[in-house]
């Protein structure tokens, strides 16, 4: 009476291969017929082993799979007592600003040597890609995927907090759930361009960074007074003087008195003006407060990977290229590995302090290491080398002959306000006394962020490679998108 035929197949005899409901197919002229029951029940029998068996395999695999990277991290071999895995231990670190550039290296090595790290962040920085039209030139994860690819490939857990710390409840939340013992405080919008866009743009580049750091400084006093404040500033608050600079104080005697004085600060743009400001409050609130406060003027910081970044292409850093978020030698090695000459800004005599990612990452760490005292707002220059502008060019041209590419460098207008040509002289060895053992800029480093660049080429953007942004017309007028693809061309 029934008119049935039935045909079922799985994929292979390997278990591992993955098993879908369409490799069971079944044709029938009535779901009522017993043949057609009897024999989906088969199916889904079969089908339903052949699953549980890929499923274990599977498991087993990637079971296998995170003990040999937690081997790794943990097994490696130690030279120096900070690498150990219980480094941290006792010590709750929250990372402001902790799915940026600096911000992610430094919560993953943190987190990698034993300090229990959460990240709190508004996710602004992904924003303005979105508003500038650009991208990072390495494909990074959603902030969640890549905190729990880090637990799964560690077993380590890194706490999210997504929001605003000009929001005082919020950080008033972050500060009472996580009880930070540090807070490393990246969480500002970091680029000089970018608060030379427009008014719009100065005034919110002031409004996040003065008034988050304000923030932060009361939460430590009312929430968490034994919290050690470790802030990024920039070596940029002081110019380029005809002295030496030294690391944030110097002794100044004057008819006849001698006093010990913040360095002059000449930031060079409204970005830069707001890490001024926000040293004075700092400053001040150690004093008024007895707070332990470190000021980390950080240079301009090249390279994309660390130890931890390397361990999973979705805990890949970001690399930005563009006239408004790249840095020069991260923009000269991607210009490099798309043929594209290298864009020296004027004469190309501006000098500057510069340092490794890996070097920034121990830096945090040596400071949480080694706090402040009370009422202290003490400074570190951060950074590990000089080089002008034409130095790097003419690094960048080397290395990239060497793997083949036709490296030419042109000069370009300078966007910016700044002497082209100066005296540079800083100090920087407070932080080498404390153990920094530097990365140099060398050619096997360089070879290593070209071939980077190369592998990623493809997602460069032309129109964000040319700077775009002149410090001398910012306005009223908001610049778009639009308008600054067109300014380039």
């Amino acid at each position: 009476m029934y008119n049935a035929t039935v045909k079922a197949s799985l994929v292979g005899s390997n278990p591992t291969n993955r098993v879908h409901s369409r490799n069971a197919r079944v044709i029938c002229t009535a779901k009522s017929c017993p043949v057609w029951k009897r024999s989906v029940r088969a199916i889904r029998t079969t089908h339903g082993t052949a699953m549980n068996l890929a499923r274990n395999e599977t498991t087993r695999r990637t079971q296998k799979d995170r003990t040999l990277v937690r081997a790794a991290v943990t097994d490696r071999e130690i030279t120096n007592p900070a690498d150990a895995t219980d480094a941290g231990k006792g010590k709750r670190v929250m990372v402001i600003g902790g799915d940026g550039y600096c911000g992610w290296a430094t919560a993953l090595h943190l987190s990698a040597r034993g300090y229990e790290v959460c990240i709190v962040d508004s996710l602004v920085r992904r924003f303005f890609d979105t508003e500038m039209g650009s991208d990072t030139l390495t494909p990074i994860q959603p902030l969640h995927k890549r905190v729990a690819k880090w637990e799964e490939l560690t077993g380590k857990q890194i706490p999210i907090y997504v929001g605003d710390v000009c929001d005082f409840e919020f950080l008033q939340h972050c500060f009472e759930s996580f009880e930070p013992t540090d807070c490393i405080h990246f969480g500002e919008q970091r680029s000089a361009p970018y608060s030379m866009m427009d008014r719009k743009r100065a005034v919110y580049t002031q409004q996040n960074n003065v008034i988050g750091t304000l923030n932060i400084l009361f939460a430590i006093k009312e929430l968490a007074p034994e919290c050690h404040l470790v802030k990024l500033g920039t070596m940029g608050e002081y110019g380029t003087p005809n002295i030496d600079i030294e690391e944030g104080y110097i002794t100044i005697e004057h008819n006849g008195r001698t006093d010990t004085l913040p360095y002059p600060k000449q930031g060079g743009s409204f970005y830069h003006l707001s890490k001024v400001h926000d040293s004075h409050n700092i400053l001040y609130a150690s004093k008024a407060w007895k707070l332990r406060c470190t000021d980390l003027n950080q240079g301009v910081v090249y390279g994309v990977a660390t130890d931890e970044t390397l361990m999973h292409s979705d805990l890949i850093n970001r690399l930005d290229y563009d006239g408004v978020f790249g840095t020069a030698l991260n923009r000269f090695v991607v210009q490099a590995a798309i043929g594209h000459p290298l864009t020296v800004y004027g004469k190309g005599g501006q000098t500057r302090g510069f340092l490794d990612i890996r070097d920034t990452v121990r830096c945090l760490q040596i400071a949480i290491d080694n706090p402040a005292e009370f009422g202290e707002m003490r400074v570190f220059n951060q950074f590990t080398e000089q080089f002008s502008v034409n130095q790097l060019a003419g690094m960048v041209t080397e290395a990239g002959e060497k793997l083949g590419l036709n490296v030419q460098t042109k000069s370009v207008p300078n966007p910016r306000v700044e002497l082209e040509e100066h005296y540079y002289n800083c100090k920087n060895t407070k932080l080498q006394d404390l153990g920094l053992v530097p990365h140099v800029l060398g050619d096997s480093l360089l070879d290593s962020l070209m071939n980077f660049a190369i592998e990623y080429k493809d997602r460069v953007d032309m129109d964000l490679v040319m700077p775009s942004i002149n410090f001398r017309q910012t306005g009223l007028k908001q610049v778009t998108s639009a308008a600054r693809y067109k300014s380039t061309k």
